[in-house]
């Protein structure tokens, strides 16, 4: 439901010319650098009516008049002199229309990231201008400051900030006029949730990462000493071994990998309290996965399952970081592969799920079709690691036939889980509040072994 309208000042904004606007202090969020969303200067048309100033002073002057007349004394005239005098004297000519312009300071921000929407007038002349911003959605005006208005968006997607009223005085305020301007959308990324630790499965791919294998290599994690054979470095030659030993010992690390992770974000359930949803904490906690493996290297790939099935193919990079959370936006126009049908990740390309890629699946698991399709990645051997994010229950009265509902609801929801838990697959409980460390803390620990 639209929030109240929140006024703005009532001081004169000074004309400019169109499009014109404070200087732009540089876009948030996942983007830097990116331009700020500006909409075109339009030219409203004024439609001027009497103000409420302005019947109240008529009022009075009737009033006054109406009373002198009955009673036949003229003092009560007097009363009603000083109104008719404002309203009867001579009002400086009005604008027949007015230019508005639009600009949002940043293009893109984070969830409770606070932008600007900067305003400007041109044509107004002398009057005085209001703003009241009338937000749709999860907009959350703060207060107001000169020709700019703060807000917050307290949910991810690509939002509308409503629409802003214009509302314009004449000097002596008898005149009153409304225009209403709509605003542009802005982008709204997820806010990633705190997450340090991360997974490592026992086989790795031979590709040079940060993570140590099992292997003997070039990396930094010492792993014990060998017999020096010709060819060896001889840098790495253990000399208080080979004084005990009498024979060259060399030292042996072990090599240094990445891995492919494949997060899988189930933003089909949006039940529950707006900005707290299931679908809400499991873009978080999957744009907190993604940071924290694209910053050891880890080639990170998307899944987003919604209406439909969008991915992105495991990369890295700080680019690769802005492609999956344009991913997580999960609006209708954005580009990329969609795939459809009760099938879902098990049609998706090899390039999209990799052999033996680690997969983190942030879901409610109120799709029995996610459930299936997480049983079928366990069975083609994917080691699959479940965040659950449910955090509401079906709504209800408090009576008996409504409890007895839920209890089976709840019934059915733990032989869910326990079924995924028989097979094998860990599943962990996120309340999207907590740091994911400490849920997913008994498998950062060690190693996750991972099957051929």
């Amino acid at each position: 439901m639209p929030a109240d309208p929140v006024p703005a000042h009532p001081v004169p904004i000074d004309p400019g010319p169109a499009g014109s606007g404070p200087a732009d202090p540089g876009p948030s969020g996942p983007r830097r650098g990116q331009p700020a969303a500006a909409a075109g200067a339009r030219r409203r048309g004024l439609a001027w009516s009497l103000s409420p100033h302005a019947m109240r002073l008529i009022t009075l002057a009737l009033t006054g008049l109406t009373i002198a007349v009955l009673t036949r004394r003229p003092e009560f005239a007097g009363v009603a002199a000083p109104a008719v005098l404002l309203l009867a004297v001579r009002r400086p000519e009005r604008p027949d229309a007015i230019t508005v312009s639009t600009r949002l300071t940043r293009a893109s921000v984070i969830e409770n990231e606070q932008a600007e929407l900067s305003v400007t007038l041109a044509g107004q002349g002398d009057c005085v201008a209001d703003l009241l911003l009338h937000p749709r959605y999860a907009v959350v005006p703060e207060a107001p400051s000169g020709s700019r208005l703060p807000f917050r968006v307290t949910r991810s997607g690509r939002r509308s900030l409503g629409a802003l009223e214009i509302r314009l005085w004449d000097r002596w305020r008898l005149a009153t006029a409304r225009v209403t301007a709509d605003l542009p959308v802005i982008d709204c990324y997820p806010r990633p949730a705190p997450q340090q630790t991360r997974i490592v499965l026992s086989r790795l791919p031979s590709r040079l990462g940060e993570h140590p294998s099992r292997s003997a290599g070039e990396g930094m994690e010492f792993t014990g000493v060998r017999e020096f054979v010709p060819g060896d470095r001889q840098r790495r030659i253990n000399w208080p071994a080979t004084t005990r030993r009498g024979r060259l010992q060399l030292n042996t690390f072990a090599a240094e990998r990445t891995q492919n992770v494949v997060i899988i974000a189930d933003a089909s359930s949006d039940v529950g309290q707006p900005g707290a949803t299931p679908a809400d904490l499991a873009l978080r906690g999957s744009a907190a996965a993604a940071r924290a493996y694209l910053a050891v290297r880890d080639r990170v790939g998307l899944v987003v399952y919604q209406q439909g099935v969008r991915w992105v193919a495991p990369g890295l990079g700080a680019r690769h970081y802005h492609r999956l959370m344009d991913l997580m936006l999960a609006d209708a126009t954005l580009t990329g592969p969609l795939s459809r049908g009760p099938a879902l990740m098990t049609r998706l390309p090899r390039a999209a799920l990799p052999p033996g890629s680690l997969v983190l699946v942030f879901s409610p698991l109120l799709d029995r079709r996610m459930v299936e399709t997480v049983r079928d990645l366990r069975e083609r051997g994917f080691p699959v690691v479940i965040i659950d994010v449910l955090n509401a229950e079906p709504p209800g009265r408090n009576d008996s036939l409504s409890g007895l509902a839920r209890r089976i609801w709840r019934m059915e929801q733990e032989a869910i889980r326990f079924s995924l838990r028989e097979l094998g697959i860990p599943l962990v409980r996120w309340d999207g509040e907590q740091s994911l460390d400490g849920p997913l803390a008994p498998y950062t620990r060690r190693v996750m072994v991972s099957r051929r």
